[in-house]
């Protein structure tokens, strides 16, 4: 079952943290999750499963970025979650999908307990232009049934945008620290 916008206002504090959070933003069955000033992309021709790929920040500015065809785009939300006792989920906005904008390549789906910053893996059908600050995507929660373990792994507690950490799986370093930083050759562009 999925929670409604009213049942989310009647959780928050408790098992859904949403900071910070804005009445208006709360849907029949969802709350939209709004887009960071920053993306970070990816530098390298063939990216690499088992290794930190190198990548470059871009900031979005308040005029404006056209994101293009064929690029992977990583970008976070404004806000922080935290849920506990339900599974959270991202969906992209109807709007936005109309746009040709995917907000996720395959990882909409979160974990109980998951606390921290959405990343986001946009992809472009056709180019597109993008604000700082718009509502992006919607956050829902489904019920859940059966023992709990909450997450605690290597994305969990994110401050930023978050490449993929899947070398640390197959390095042998699941469990390490994400507040570290990571080098990723990670270069400042205002493009």
């Amino acid at each position: 079952m999925i929670l409604t916008g009213h049942a989310i206002a009647q959780r928050l504090g408790g098992d859904i943290k949403i900071e910070p959070y804005d009445e208006a933003h709360l849907n029949p069955n969802s709350y939209n999750l709004t887009l960071h000033d920053e993306l970070i992309v990816y530098e390298e021709v063939v990216l690499d499963m088992a290794k930190a790929n190198r990548v470059r920040r871009v900031h979005i500015p308040e005029e404006g970025l056209v994101l293009s065809p064929n690029q992977l785009y990583l970008g976070r939300t404004v806000e922080r979650t935290e849920t506990h006792n339900l599974v959270p989920q991202i969906e992209g906005r109807s709007s936005v999908g109309r746009l040709g904008l995917f907000v996720h390549v395959t990882a909409g789906f979160g974990d109980v307990g998951f606390s921290g910053y959405w990343t986001l893996e946009m992809f472009a059908v056709q180019p597109v232009r993008i604000y700082p600050g718009v509502p992006i995507c919607q956050i829902f929660y489904h019920e859940v049934t059966g023992d709990i373990a909450e997450y605690d792994s290597k994305y969990q507690h994110n401050h930023d945008i978050q490449p993929s950490l899947l070398f640390r799986e197959l390095n042998g370093q699941e469990e390490a620290d994400p507040q570290l930083p990571l080098d990723f050759g990670l270069e400042r562009s205002g493009n």
